[in-house]
């Protein structure tokens, strides 16, 4: 069951954001550019939950900014084809389907065109996750390693000629964060484009668990796709850098640019 409101603060079992009134009388100029549905478990890690409720706050109000609709759903069962048609971009908060429909519902929107952005946790995947296609659709990448605790790391630049990365200074310091590994490195895989990655001047990262060193992209695309993984996601300060949240609007701008 859907439930329509107005505000942007609202974190619930599903919540559609309707920014702009869909009445023929307010005119089409007040229509919504675009759709977007975000998925996000509210059981899970804690600082992935910390991370979620944050995150649906960010993009309320990046909605009322942007001019487009913003559904949140913490029910995977929702990823079907029927409901995914409707939307123009859909977002990973903080977890991955775990069912076959529900696997093979976003595998044919993405196959149709759809857009996907995944924030952290929405990427892992390890041995036992047994989904062949979305590590392809990663370009390759499994899960290794992370740094422990969350720290801050200087991000570098690699492509700022890109709409997601414009206006981005060459490198930043991105607020405290769990930073992940791969293997294989997904720059390996031809069709991968990565757009910012970890600057080795932060090595070694961490205290607890360290990464001494290696490549380490945080931002990039599958070009087969229209899709964008981003690292960033772990615990309540991800949206404290007005720099990193250029980037997050950026990459939905970049997305989903077409009307509904």
């Amino acid at each position: 069951m859907m439930r329509r409101i107005f505000s942007a603060t609202v974190f619930g079992p599903l919540v559609l954001l309707c920014l702009m009134a869909a009445a023929p009388a307010m005119g089409r100029a007040q229509q919504p550019r675009f759709r977007v549905l975000a998925f996000y478990s509210a059981h899970t890690e804690p600082d992935h939950v910390e991370f979620a409720k944050e995150a649906v706050r960010f993009l309320g109000s990046l909605a009322a900014k942007d001019h487009f609709a913003l559904q949140t759903s913490t029910n995977l069962g929702d990823m079907t084809p029927s409901t995914l048609k409707q939307y123009q971009l859909v977002l990973w908060l903080n977890e991955i389907p775990t069912t076959a429909p529900e696997r093979e519902a976003f595998a044919r929107y993405m196959d149709a065109g759809g857009a996907w952005l995944g924030f952290h946790s929405a990427g892992y995947n390890d041995e036992s996750t047994q989904w062949p296609w979305f590590v392809d659709f990663l370009g390759g990448a499994v899960f290794a390693s992370n740094n422990w605790p969350p720290l801050p790391a200087t991000l570098r630049v690699e492509d700022p000629a890109s709409p997601v990365t414009r206006s981005l200074p060459p490198t930043f310091v991105s607020p405290a964060n769990e930073w992940y590994i791969w293997k294989p490195d997904p720059r390996q895989n031809k069709n991968v484009k990565v757009l910012l990655s970890l600057d080795a001047s932060n090595y070694p990262l961490g205290w607890k668990d360290t990464l001494t060193g290696g490549d380490l992209p945080v931002v990039w695309t599958n070009t087969r796709y229209r899709m964008l993984y981003i690292n960033m996601g772990h615990g309540d300060q991800i949206f404290t850098s007005p720099i990193q949240n250029r980037l997050f609007e950026n990459a939905i701008l970049w997305l989903a640019p077409r009307q509904p």
